[in-house]
């Protein structure tokens, strides 16, 4: 816990940038952790005590300087406010959210290595994040790793975690990896999971079972209309119907 006067010498996330400045590798570093948000929009829409943050400064005081942050390509915190006193956050300083550090953060590898498997993981340790996830879908045979791991912060050091998908107790989620057609285009992705480790749907994939159910009882109730008009029985004029 810091004193208050050495949290009173901090900068705000007003005077601090909102990232680093470094774009992003290729799109699915944006795409596929927005895809993790709009789950969790709906999976907690009740909770208004978590924040998923995607591309953001991560600000900390672990490091050589609190004003250089590290940027993870998604990071959840539990226990802070939905929105930060009922604004947008610029960024997130562990000092301004009473020292709650995430507990999740995902990296995602990219054409150019940014340090995941090494400096960045140094990071995280130090900093106390319970469970680092790497996604490398394309580079992994390059490094030397497997496309999806998942490592849980176990007496001070990082232990590679097995199975998929991994459910994560301390934060009431699993995580693993799917196939499927997202904005028409057939792709894998990340996503949640339940204890059981049922998938939770995507607001499209939810609406579209929805229509199967339907349609499927459309057809049902045409069979037996079909069926009773075979036996010379008029659907619509039977015993009890008003």
């Amino acid at each position: 816990m810091l004193s208050p006067d050495l949290k009173n010498a901090l900068p705000t996330t007003d005077e601090l940038p909102c990232s680093d400045d470094t774009p992003v590798d290729n799109e699915d570093q944006n795409f596929l952790p927005n895809i993790l948000l709009f789950l969790l929009n709906s999976i907690w829409a009740n909770r208004l005590d978590w924040y998923f943050g995607i591309d953001m400064g991560l600000y900390h005081t672990t490091g050589v300087n609190p004003r250089v942050p590290v940027v993870p390509d998604a990071f959840l915190s539990v226990g802070v406010e939905r929105k930060k006193g009922g604004k947008s956050r610029k960024s997130y300083a562990v000092w301004e959210e009473n020292g709650i550090v995430p507990i999740f953060t995902l990296e995602m590898v990219s054409h150019t290595p940014g340090g995941e498997y090494d400096e960045k993981l140094d990071i995280y340790r130090k900093l106390g994040v319970l469970y680092y996830v790497i996604y490398n879908p394309e580079f992994w045979r390059r490094d030397q790793h497997q496309p999806f791991e998942v490592y849980k912060l176990i007496d001070a050091s990082y232990q590679l975690q097995i199975g998929e998908p991994y459910f994560m107790l301390e934060v009431g989620l699993g995580i693993g990896r799917h196939q499927a057609v997202i904005a028409g285009i057939q792709q894998q992705f990340l996503c949640w999971y339940d204890e059981q480790g049922n998938r939770y749907l995507t607001d499209a994939e939810q609406a579209q079972q929805e229509r199967s159910r339907a349609e499927q009882e459309r057809q049902r109730a045409e069979q037996l209309a079909q069926y009773l008009r075979s036996l010379g029985v008029d659907p619509n004029n039977l015993p009890g119907n008003p």
